[in-house]
């Protein structure tokens, strides 16, 4: 292995990845080395992508992502399994119609004034345009996917999957439309799931309000942080074991502003605690006091339009904006004399997970998903081992979720999406279908006096079935055979309930079985600072800058290497110099020992035997062999990061600063 070869060859000095990642990568996927084989009889290894969102441009947490589910992929190939590695795109139903609305916004027009049809017709141009822009961009990084079978959650198949969803799901008795509470945002004027909603700390005020008791001088006092529902309100609450207010069980008392009468009523929810003990009672703008009011039968009083302004119900402050209401009555009261006094209060509201704006507690009619009996395979699976995380402290997030989960709101008031597939007829008879009943199939009904529901389903209602929907369910496809269930799973932590959680469900539901075996949790990627990269801070890197500037291995090679097993990176641009050295030094030894070999390729059958081999030889092959054994090791346990760096000393201090130094 030491023996000089005095012959040389011409080979650049400089390593310059762009003469070598397209035209290697353009070969691979000519090839077809990406691409399964349903039909193979090796051992499947199959991995769904998690569907950027059409929406998306590509950044530093899709190249961290996708990276590590080709490093998986790719090993999986070279250790002779029928490696799949699916891709594909999400139609984002909130995010991609708010774009295309302020498109429209600035041309002068709405969606309702073009209608649906041309409304739709223009998002779905946009949305597929900048779906192939997004796959183009994985390319780049080196993703090694099966091109062949790019999915899309619109396709007809997978839009198939979804109404064969809803339907069964329907027939179960485990999809209802129900008249409840839901989280609505004024902005996207939407309804969201209470996974959509995240909430965030507000330096907010309690304002204390004098409620007139009616037919007395004397008054009682409510503390709230969002006085302007006062004016739904229709009870206030004592808790029945407060002896201060037992008295007033039963009595009225005049609704500020309104003069309107309501009553006091004792309820065990109240906590004698917060603020004064009193509390009030909007059924129709609070989910603790919707159950308030159903449990003493109240009126459900809804004072907001579906973009937040007050309507009809609010009085003279009808058409205002809900914080100028606030700030109105607030005045008001205070003219008035009854508004006792204000305190500052540390408040956590909830806010839309797109828009970011601050969510509505809101009485309407929507899609639920009883969600109960569904989450019990799943809190199993974990439990059982058949369904593992890596780290695995991210079992009690996951069954912390499951162990108190909440029906699932699945109906969204926008037009882009899987519109939802039920039917009414004028007394209100639904029917569930995909196109416009038959004759036969509403009976006693005129099949063109039939109305489809104007809403659409939840986005996460196609992408929970994406693991089997992907491969042909619900027909029974070669694709489906082989390659469901899939390997692992690789997403961020944000996800784990809205995304990861949902899938195992409908996984047992409709295929009965988990959808996949383990679960990688990576890090959410931080600038040099730690802070969170967001396009609004101004602090993302662009990933295609850096293959631009470096090469896409670099940027894999950085990436891998700058995330600890189990915690978020932090990167800077410098990050990537790292990568840049180390695919540099791969180069130039490689054209070190190419040189020496004369451009001949070696023969396996000619190396030379252990007792022939001198003592650096013999080391360098026992670094090997340690090295590959603790390589198997790491990835065995998800620590690619450890797989990473151990590869990186070996090439870097045993190889290239020691063995070859040796032999030069």
């Amino acid at each position: 292995m030491s023996k000089r070869n005095g012959k040389t060859a011409k080979t650049s000095s400089a390593y310059n990845p762009m003469a070598v990642e397209e035209r290697l990568y353009r070969q691979w996927t000519e090839a077809g080395f990406f691409h399964a084989d349903a039909h193979s009889s090796r051992e499947p290894y199959s991995i769904v992508i998690p569907p950027p969102n059409v929406t998306s441009i590509l950044h530093l947490g899709h190249a961290l992502n996708n990276t590590i589910q080709d490093i998986l992929i790719r090993k999986a190939r070279m250790s002779d399994y029928e490696a799949e590695w699916l891709p594909g795109a999400d139609h984002a139903g909130i995010a991609t119609q708010v774009i295309v609305e302020k498109q429209l916004l600035k041309e002068g027009t709405t969606r309702r004034e073009i209608g649906r049809e041309k409304f739709l017709e223009r998002t779905r141009d946009w949305a597929y345009r900048n779906k192939d822009l997004i796959l183009q961009q994985l390319k780049r990084i080196g993703c090694s996917c099966d091109w062949e079978r790019t999915r899309f959650t619109l396709d007809p198949g997978l839009s198939r999957a979804v109404t064969e969803v809803f339907t069964h799901l329907y027939k179960k008795g485990w999809l209802y439309r129900g008249h409840r509470i839901v989280n609505w945002c004024p902005s996207c004027r939407t309804s969201l799931s209470d996974d959509e909603v995240e909430h965030q700390s507000f330096d907010g005020k309690l304002w204390y309000i004098k409620y007139k008791l009616k037919g007395s001088d004397d008054f009682l006092t409510v503390a709230t942080t969002r006085p302007e529902t006062m004016l739904g309100d229709t009870a206030l609450a004592v808790s029945p074991k407060d002896s201060r207010y037992k008295k007033y069980v039963g009595k009225t008392v005049i609704l500020p502003i309104l003069e309107r009468e309501i009553p006091i009523v004792a309820d065990s929810y109240v906590d004698p605690e917060f603020g004064t003990g009193v509390v009030k009672v909007t059924p129709a703008h609070d989910p603790n006091d919707f159950e308030i009011g159903r449990r003493h039968d109240l009126e459900e009083i809804n004072i907001l339009n579906t973009d937040g302004t007050l309507n009809e119900n609010a009085g003279k402050y009808k058409g205002l904006d809900r914080f100028e209401a606030r700030k109105q009555l607030v005045e008001d009261l205070g003219k008035k004399g009854l508004l006792e006094k204000v305190e500052k209060y540390d408040l956590s509201a909830g806010t839309c997970y797109r828009c970011h704006n601050i969510v509505e507690p809101y009485l309407s009619d929507q899609w639920f998903v009883k969600m109960s009996e569904l989450a019990q395979p799943a809190i199993e699976a974990v439990k059982t081992g058949k369904l593992r995380f890596h780290p695995d402290y991210w079992v009690k997030t996951y069954l912390h979720w499951l162990e108190n989960i909440r029906d699932w709101c699945i109906s969204r008031q926008l037009w882009w999406g899987h519109r939802i597939p039920v039917w009414y007829a004028e007394d209100g008879t639904m029917f569930v279908s995909a196109e416009r009943p038959t004759a036969e199939q509403c009976p006693g009904y005129d099949p063109e006096t039939l109305v489809q529901d104007e809403d659409v389903l939840d986005t996460w209602f196609s992408s929970w079935l994406w693991p089997f929907s992907t491969f042909g369910w619900p027909e029974q496809t070669d694709d489906l055979k082989k390659f469901y269930p899939t390997k692992v799973l690789v997403t961020a932590s944000e996800i784990i309930f809205l995304w990861v959680a949902r899938m195992v469900m409908a996984g047992y539901e409709f295929m009965g079985e988990c959808p996949f075996t383990d679960v990688y949790i990576h890090g959410t990627v931080r600038d040099a600072n730690g802070v969170k990269m967001s396009k609004s801070l101004g602090n993302g890197i662009d990933p295609l800058e850096i293959i631009d500037k470096y090469g896409a291995d670099a940027l894999r090679i950085s990436l891998t290497l700058a995330t600890p097993d189990g915690q978020d990176p932090w990167i800077s641009r410098n990050t990537f110099e790292v990568g840049r050295n180390f695919i540099n030094k791969l180069y130039q030894v490689s054209r070190f020992v190419m040189l020496r070999l004369d451009n001949r390729k070696p023969v396996l059958d000619d190396i030379v035997a252990d007792d022939q081999l001198v003592l650096f030889d013999r080391w360098i092959l026992s670094r090997l062999t340690r090295t590959v054994e603790a390589v198997e090791r790491a990835f065995a346990e998800y620590r690619l990061s450890t797989a990473s760096k151990l590869l990186y000393n070996f090439v870097w201090d045993d190889y290239c600063s020691w063995y070859i130094e040796l032999i030069k």
